[in-house]
């Protein structure tokens, strides 16, 4: 057996940080590398939102459209340590502009596929984006002058405003006037314009780590994740307690563990396990991977929501279909009030949103109150600690999940729960990578900030994947009587309440288990010096 290395680092005491450069210099650094970020969450905004408008497009999956979020947070969780881990041996900047590379690839194949297998494949590539974060988080802890790095990973967290502000309206109005192909081809342009500022303004970091790097640990990380995620979404259709079924389950959970014992045998792991058990690391990951079941549910099932037409509209479709198919088949048409239409389960939400609407409506509002609170959070981090914004942000979480899963359904409401969301996720973001970077040495930036990207991945691919078996275990048919005759016929994409308050209530859960840890956490409680308090 061997026991894991020391790393060997090159340039540990000169990192290339720009202590020197005017404000112009640091601040043009940091928002190139903040814009470059934000293809993540600027897809993730489309995506999500238009999943409602997308899901036509592919009729035979039905709930499972949520697979096009899952496996993006599904790859991302699994290639962030192994992102992480590159860039501290190959170099920040390259690695960075790799996985621009490589997300500009998988824009193109969607942009160019109508098959569904090719699509997933396509959203896989492009899940590399979310590593994008991990290494700029690195890029400004080396980069910055000590003072800034605070702010800085609570910007970088939050964005600059692109994607709050342009991602809903430019996704809404591309999907309003063309298919939902040109929304990929518009994060592929915003890709190859950004790429020369990359390449232009920021430096690269000349801290390196002199190791090998564990393809294996990453293999069986990615092959745990994916095989416990598939049995949480698909546990519903094929039984939560039938064997076939739990195998994917034990079979995850035993890829897993193997992973954490090669981790402590291999002599350059991928994750330093010392490192993850150690309590001002561990439970950061650990609150982390449970906070953000709130992250993928709310995402998706608002924008979701909104988009489907209410009630009415649809049995007034229904109706319409039923006229014209008596019509066909007798050549005489019916008035309207001899077709009855009944839906089961009934359901109170629905405004028929196209995703622009959703954009102005909702969308913009949660975008640029996560962006503000962002900033105002990584600020706060270093005059107070990040454990009290963190608190707060848990706080709101938690009671907003309780309230989307009771509250009755309106436009109105959805707008203030929203800010309130985008409030509390400005709060988590901008505390989070704070807490790691002031917990580890520099030398396991990458990786250990890669450790808070798989659980951030994981818990929103869980909260995803929960959310679409409780929508999938409440389908809503609709029981057309004409002239005596009953059919009953399920309505394609439509589901009961219930199942997206089950959904909002796992999220309340997981955010309440996050808020334990944040109370009995002692790290974060002095102000943070951007990474030097080791």
């Amino acid at each position: 057996m061997s026991t894991p290395s020391t790393p060997t680092i090159v340039d540990d005491t000169d990192t290339g940080r720009l202590d020197g450069a005017s404000r112009l210099r640091i601040f043009s650094v940091l928002a190139v590398i903040v814009l470059f970020t934000e293809v993540a969450p600027l897809q993730y905004t489309m995506i999500a939102a238009a999943l409602q408008k997308i899901a036509p497009s592919f009729p035979q999956v039905g709930a499972n459209i949520t697979w096009a979020i899952i496996v993006f947070g599904l790859v991302g969780a699994a290639a962030s340590p192994l992102v992480g881990k590159i860039s501290d041996v190959w170099g920040k900047k390259r690695t960075f502009l790799l996985c621009g590379l490589i997300f500009l690839i998988g824009c193109v194949i969607d942009a160019t596929t109508n098959n569904w297998g090719m699509f997933l494949f396509g959203r896989a590539l492009q899940a590399i984006a979310i590593a994008t974060q991990v290494v700029a988080y690195g890029l400004i802890r080396d980069l910055l002058p000590r003072k800034y790095v605070p702010l800085g990973l609570g910007v970088t967290a939050t964005g600059l405003g692109f994607s709050a502000l342009l991602a809903p309206i430019v996704g809404g109005w591309l999907l309003e006037h063309h298919s939902y192909h040109a929304i990929f081809w518009f994060l592929a342009a915003f890709m190859l314009v950004m790429t020369p500022f990359v390449i232009v303004v920021v430096p690269e970091s000349k801290l390196r780590v002199k190791e090998s790097v564990d393809i294996v640990g990453a293999a069986l990380l990615a092959a745990g994740v994916t095989l416990t995620l598939i049995y949480l979404d698909k546990g519903q259709d094929w039984g939560w307690s039938k064997l076939g079924t739990l195998v994917w389950l034990f079979g995850g959970l035993a890829l897993l563990v193997v992973f954490v014992v090669v981790e402590n045998i291999v002599s350059t792991p991928i994750m330093d396990m010392k490192l993850l058990f150690t309590p001002r690391v561990g439970m950061v990951l650990v609150l982390a991977l449970f906070a953000s079941f709130i992250i993928g549910i709310q995402g998706y099932a608002t924008g979701y929501m909104t988009q489907t037409p209410d009630a009415a509209n649809i049995k007034a479709t229904i109706v319409d279909q039923a006229q014209a198919g008596v019509a066909a088949m007798t050549g005489h048409p019916i008035p309207a009030s001899m077709i009855r239409v009944t839906l089961d389960p009934e359901f109170t939400y629905g405004s028929g949103f196209s995703l622009l609407q959703y954009a102005w409506h909702i969308a913009v509002a949660t975008a640029l109150a996560a962006m503000i609170v962002g900033a105002i959070g990584g600020a706060l981090t270093r005059r107070t600690g990040a454990r009290l914004p963190l608190i707060v942000g848990l706080l709101i979480f938690t009671a907003i999940g309780a309230i989307y899963a009771v509250a009755p359904y309106s436009v109105p409401s959805y707008l203030l729960l929203g800010i309130a969301f985008g409030t509390a996720l400005g709060l988590y973001y901008a505390t989070a990578p704070n807490l790691i970077v002031e917990a580890v040495p520099q030398e396991q930036q990458g990786i250990s900030v890669g450790m808070l990207g798989v659980m951030n991945s994981m818990g929103t691919a869980i909260g995803l994947a929960v959310v679409t078996a409780f929508v999938n275990s409440n389908p809503v048919q609709a029981t057309v009587e004409v002239m005596g005759t009953k059919r009953t016929v399920p309505v394609p994409s439509v589901f009961g309440d219930h199942g997206y308050a089950l959904g909002y209530w796992f999220a309340a859960g997981g955010s309440a288990v996050a808020l334990v840890f944040a109370l009995v956490m002692r790290h974060g409680r002095t102000p943070a010096t951007g990474g030097t308090a080791h």
